[in-house]
């Protein structure tokens, strides 16, 4: 069984994600949150399930879909995995700041 180890960006994604919905309804952010960590706790038995990240062309850097925002993670064994950010689909994954050094230096 994998361990999760969350980011403190990826918590803080979920915090500023939570606060925005929570603007209009208290309960849909508590249910998004709840969602988050549900969905991310899939990965404990199962480490590999979601599809590699394909703007970082490394197998490693994987993601899970969650309502309309990517859980990117990183496979580093059966036994670890590491929660790096909760990023919204709409938005280029270069402006992320956790891969925008990774993703400029690409082009």
């Amino acid at each position: 069984m994998a361990e999760l180890i969350w980011s403190p960006t990826a918590i803080k994604d979920i915090q500023n994600i939570a606060e925005y919905i929570g603007k209009d309804s208290l309960i849909a952010a508590s249910n998004m949150v709840e969602r988050f960590f549900e969905k991310a706790e899939i990965l404990t038995k199962y480490p590999t399930i979601g599809t590699p990240t394909p703007e970082l062309k490394d197998n490693n850097y994987r993601q899970i879909l969650c309502s309309r925002y990517r859980i990117i993670y990183k496979f580093v064994s059966e036994s670890e995995v590491h929660i790096l950010t909760i990023h919204h689909q709409a938005r280029l994954l270069e402006n992320n700041p956790v891969f925008k050094k990774k993703l400029r230096k690409k082009k």
